[in-house]
């Protein structure tokens, strides 16, 4: 019984001498090790596979990719403290890469010749040294994450470098000027209103230049990059949600050439586009009050119900005219330009403190004629002004009444493109189901009112 006693004292005393901590313990799970292992031999063994057939193989595999994974998860928690001996291996294993990269170098073998003996095989290398550490001590997803975006980056090198000489420059540019709207404008301005003529604040202004942006943005590569082929409706679907007005004017003038199934699209895709203008008008509205597109979702979604139904009833009229090449439009150009988010911000302030002008100098019914004159030219800044509180104390029935006259205005404006620059009688169908459009509107919003 005594010896027993001593056995248990000496064992209660064992893990405070040996200095595991709870922390250890974790990092010793057997789960992590098996998760290291399976890891670095799926990143060997795709490493391997990509290089199958050279006849010199660059460093690394279905053998040393586990090594290395178990060498950095060892020396990581031989002095996890410190980092000394994890820093130590990850300096031998850069001298080693680099000797055997140097040694390639003036062997005159480049890149382009084979596949695995630029950086790509040196830097694979340090990746598998450094799951080891991170399989440990970081969350499973973000490991699985990382293997699985390494071999993708491995095995996917002639179809990136073909990206990249497809893309030109200037859509590179476009992207850049995208991330420093979002990434560095955008959370550097103050979230507090600057005047009293307006609870607008600089960062609600800037985050609606952001938000317009990415859906042109998002719309404009779609119709860039990806195989529509000669469908005119998806070409004008899509041209709603980056301009219906824009998508309204390309076709309306398009409209006096056109004959036969052709005219029929054509006349189709402008009423496509103004009935996507409701969709993008309520997933605007719901990026800043969900209460207020939650009111707004019956009408918008009828409305875009009932044109979209429209609009395929008008393409699927079959005319005697033979049949026509259908070419979609051109897509339209680049959104996004840093000029045009500027003078988007000043319109957007702009209609901001008109609104609260007019809502206290002649009351809300002079909001909503405001609403009228803003619809016959951009809608987007009005919209996004009230669904970000522009219009201090107003009910969401106000707003929503208040929307639906600036969305109603602007299809009257569209309805009068598509009979002006039509040029003659093809436009006036997509006319008159925009001006029916437009009324039934107006009648919703005045019910509501």
């Amino acid at each position: 019984m005594g010896q027993a006693l001593g056995l248990d004292a000496l064992a209660g005393h064992m893990i405070p001498v040996q200095g595991v901590s709870p922390q250890m313990v974790a990092l010793l799970d057997p789960k992590r090790l098996l998760l290291l292992l399976g890891l670095s031999f799926f990143f060997g063994l795709a490493f391997e596979g990509f290089h199958h057939g050279l006849a010199r193989k660059p460093p690394g595999g279905v053998r040393s990719f586990p090594m290395l994974g178990l060498l950095g998860a060892g020396l990581y928690i031989v002095d996890r403290d410190q980092g000394l001996a994890f820093a130590a291996g990850l300096l031998v294993l850069g001298l080693w890469m680099y000797t055997y990269y140097r040694r390639v170098t003036r062997a005159g073998t480049s890149e382009g010749d084979q596949p695995g003996t630029g950086l790509m095989a040196p830097v694979c290398n340090l990746v598998a040294y450094l799951l080891g550490p991170i399989t440990l001590t970081a969350p499973s997803w973000f490991a699985v994450g990382l293997t699985v975006a390494a071999v993708l980056l491995l095995s996917a090198r002639e179809r990136l470098h073909a990206l990249a000489y497809r893309v030109p420059m200037v859509e590179i540019m476009t992207l850049g000027k995208f991330l420093v709207l979002t990434g560095i404008i955008l959370p550097l301005l103050p979230n507090e209103p600057v005047t009293t003529w307006t609870a607008i604040t600089p960062y609600q202004v800037w985050l609606a230049v952001v938000a317009i942006s990415s859906l042109s943005y998002g719309s404009y590569l779609i119709q860039r990059y990806l195989p529509i082929g000669g469908s005119i409706l998806l070409a004008a679907l899509l041209g709603g949600l980056y301009s219906s007005t824009a998508t309204t004017v390309v076709m309306a003038k398009r409209l006096p050439e056109a004959k036969g199934p052709i005219l029929r699209q054509l006349q189709a895709g402008i009423v496509a586009a103004s009935s996507v203008m409701f969709l993008r008008i309520g997933v605007v509205i719901a990026i800043f009050n969900l209460s207020l597109a939650r009111f707004l979702a019956p009408a918008l979604g009828g409305l875009f119900l009932v044109g979209i139904l429209l609009s395929v009833l008008m393409q699927s009229r079959r005319s005697a005219g033979g049949a026509a090449d259908a070419a979609s439009p051109s897509p339209p150009a680049n959104p996004l330009e840093i000029s045009a988010a500027v003078l988007f911000a000043a319109i957007f302030v702009l209609i901001s403190l008109a609104s609260t002008w007019v809502k206290t100098a002649i009351g809300q019914s002079g909001l909503l004629w405001l609403a009228a004159v803003v619809g016959v030219a951009d809608v987007d800044p009005f919209i996004l002004n009230l669904a970000q509180g522009g219009v201090a104390g107003a009910t969401n029935q106000f707003l929503a009444v208040a929307v639906l006259v600036a969305a109603s205005s602007n299809n009257l404006l569209k309805a009068c493109y598509a009979t002006a620059f039509s040029a003659g009688r093809g436009g006036l169908p997509p006319a008159a189901i925009l001006a029916a459009l437009s009324i039934a509107g107006f009648s919703i919003a005045a019910w509501l009112w």
